[in-house]
């Protein structure tokens, strides 16, 4: 797959005179594009809900593009929570899956009328004690354990994973809440990441909808969603084949009708919460080359870092780059491109092979859409970029305005010299 920017020199150079580099911007009309497709793949049942992964891009003009399809928000913390409701998603369009979760969050999710996805069964009496009693509608989140296997090998480790509730507790927790007074069951599960096939949804679906199914029979139980979580990957690399989104509804429709159907649940509601699939494509990490070094090595040095972009630093992950106005040109070079940290894990990519770079070009590092931006930091006192919108009549909207040093200094309370400083800067 060719993997081409959204972008062209000639735009990013209007675009420089009045947001300099470094900066995210996202693709509208790819965003709508994929909503859209995402809906229709899922239009088969009935109760179909896209809880779009805040985490991911949290940003509420993105949000707003999302909730014209229908798509709710998965939200983690009570900040995501706020975010949510800025832009009025509310009720049961917010899915608040956390873990380790602190009280005042709890309160937060059941005053906004959020589903509430419990992690553990301890979670159970300490939801019960902050709120007095229990939500009507709760879900539970399942971690079979073990290694998750598809057909090109071991996909994921949830053995490993912090996340989730046992089998044996899963249905202990169901008869508690039960007995409880629970009225309205859900569950989750999210068993692999950034899964590039088109099975690992059918495969994941026909798990829980076995134990859907084993948890009526067994406790009176009926789920009134089952909740398939993130997973659904994205084709970082151009040699790799995307995930086919309609493909992957047929396939989880094929279980439903083959597994749920036949137990009476064939009104079971499906939800899903991705967030690198609906935006990581359509996002990109804009950059200017501002320095070239030639030691043991090619250097190319640009003005963005990895607190725009840490997935490289962290995971070593791959993102590619395309240097604008240079498409056509032979990848003939061999260079490491770095940011300013000082730390040597601060690359967004090792001996790649690209077309002659000079100082001034623009890079356009691709699918920083989901887990960008939003895995920023301050570190060495860096400061966070913008983000743009890049509309679908080309016209370009600022979305959020970098990060100055006052914002920096902002939390200083006890020095009020600093402000005084960056006011005058």
């Amino acid at each position: 797959m060719e993997k081409k920017a959204f972008v062209t020199k000639e735009k990013v150079e209007e675009i420089v005179k009045e947001f300099p580099t470094p900066f995210h911007i996202y693709d509208e009309k790819g965003i709508r594009e994929n909503a859209k497709a995402l809906k229709e793949a899922f239009a088969w049942n009935k109760g179909y809900k896209e809880y779009f992964a805040v985490k991911a891009t949290p940003n509420p003009f993105l949000l707003k593009i999302l909730k014209e399809y229908g798509c709710g928000c998965d939200c983690s913390s009570y900040t995501e929570l706020m975010l949510s409701d800025a832009v009025g998603i509310r009720g049961n369009d917010i899915m608040f899956s956390s873990n380790d979760t602190p009280a005042q969050d709890f309160e937060l999710a059941a005053k906004l009328g959020a589903t509430i996805n419990l992690d553990d069964i301890t979670h159970i009496d300490f939801l019960e004690k902050i709120l007095g009693k229990l939500p009507e509608r709760l879900s539970l989140r399942y971690n079979p354990g073990g290694v998750f296997k598809m057909s090109n090998g071991i996909m994921d480790n949830p053995g490993d994973a912090k996340y989730g509730l046992t089998t044996e507790q899963i249905f202990e927790a169901y008869g508690i809440l039960k007995n409880k007074g629970v009225k309205e069951f859900g569950i989750h599960a999210f068993l692999a990441s950034n899964t590039v096939t088109n099975e690992y949804y059918p495969m994941l679906a026909k798990q829980l909808f076995e134990l859907a199914v084993e948890i009526k029979d067994k406790l009176g139980v009926k789920l009134s969603f089952i909740n398939l979580s993130g997973g659904v990957g994205i084709a970082y690399r151009p040699d790799q084949e995307p995930n086919d989104i309609r493909v992957i509804g047929a396939g989880v429709k094929k279980v439903y009708e083959e597994v749920l159907v036949p137990a009476g649940l064939g009104d079971v509601a499906i939800y899903t919460e991705m967030g690198r699939f609906m935006m990581g494509p359509y996002g990109m990490l804009v950059t200017k080359a501002i320095h070239e070094k030639h030691t043991h090595k090619e250097y190319i040095g640009v003005d963005a870092c990895a607190v725009n972009l840490m997935r490289p630093a962290m995971y070593g992950a791959y993102h590619h780059i395309t240097v604008l106005g240079k498409e056509n040109e032979k990848c003939d070079h061999k260079y490491d491109v770095t940011g300013s940290l000082c730390e040597n894990n601060d690359k967004f990519a090792i001996d790649r092979m690209l077309p002659e770079i000079e100082m001034g070009d623009y890079i356009a590092i691709h699918d920083t859409g989901a887990h960008g931006f939003s895995m920023g930091y301050n570190y060495n006192g860096k400061l966070r970029s913008a983000e743009l919108l890049l509309h679908e009549d080309g016209s370009v909207q600022l979305i959020r305005r970098a990060e100055t040093p006052a914002d920096y200094f902002a939390t200083f309370d006890c020095f009020d010299e600093y402000k005084g400083i960056c006011a005058r800067k």
